[in-house]
C-alpha cells in the first residue's frame, strides 16, 4: 500500500497562506526533495488553482531561482488529481474527481506507485477522519501573520491525533521542518 503525506508550510501562528510569507530557496529545495518520492499530488480545488499556472509559467518559462525552476519542474511533470466541482479544463497529467475524495484517495493508496502528496486543507479534515494521511511534513517559518487560513479549523478534527516525531531541519532562514508519522 502507498504512503500518503501531508505537506504544507505554515506560519508560527499555524497560518498557511502561501501569499503572506515566502519561502527560503532551501525550503524549495527541501519539497523539491519531498517530491521526488512522490508520483501522484492530490489536490483541492482552491490549493491547485494556488499552485497552478504559477508553478506551470515558472517551469516553462524558467523564471525564479534555480531552486524554484527544479520544484516548478518536478512539480509540473507529476500526475495530479483534483476534487473540484466546479473546475472543467486542467493541465496535462491532470484529472478531476466530482465527489467521494475519501474513496478516492483510498483506491488511489491501494494502487502501487510512489508516494502520494495531499496539498488540500479543506480535504484534510475528513481524509484525516478516513485514516488515510500517514505522514505529515511542515515546515514552519519564523513570522507571526495574524490572518489567513488555518491548517486545522477548531471544529475540523473528530478526535486528538497523536503523531510521533520522526525527523527535524532547521534552515537557515530560522524555519524548521518537521516529520511526523501515525504510530
Amino acid at each position: 500500500m502507498r504512503t500518503v503525506i501531508f505537506a504544507i508550510n505554515t506560519s508560527l501562528d499555524g497560518y498557511c497562506d502561501h501569499t503572506l510569507f515566502n519561502p527560503s530557496e532551501e525550503v524549495h529545495a527541501y519539497f523539491t526533495n519531498l517530491m521526488a518520492e512522490v508520483d501522484l499530488v492530490f489536490y483541492g480545488r482552491i490549493m491547485y488553482q494556488l499552485m497552478f499556472p504559477f508553478w506551470a509559467e515558472v517551469a516553462q518559462n524558467q523564471t525564479g531561482s534555480a531552486d524554484e525552476i527544479r520544484f516548478a519542474q518536478r512539480l509540473t511533470a507529476i500526475d495530479k488529481v483534483v476534487v473540484s466541482r466546479s473546475l472543467d479544463k486542467l493541465e496535462n497529467h491532470t484529472r478531476i474527481v466530482r465527489s467521494h475524495p475519501a474513496e478516492e484517495l483510498l483506491k488511489l493508496k491501494q494502487q502501487t506507485g510512489k508516494k502520494i502528496a495531499v496539498d488540500s486543507i479543506s480535504l484534510l479534515p475528513e481524509l484525516l477522519a478516513a485514516g488515510l494521511i500517514d505522514e505529515f511534513h511542515l515546515v514552519v517559518h519564523p513570522v507571526l501573520v495574524g490572518k489567513g487560513r488555518r491548517l486545522m479549523d477548531n471544529s475540523s478534527l473528530p478526535e486528538k491525533l497523536p503523531l510521533r516525531l520522526m525527523d527535524t531541519l532547521v534552515f537557515k532562514s530560522g524555519g524548521v521542518a518537521l516529520h511526523y508519522v501515525k504510530p
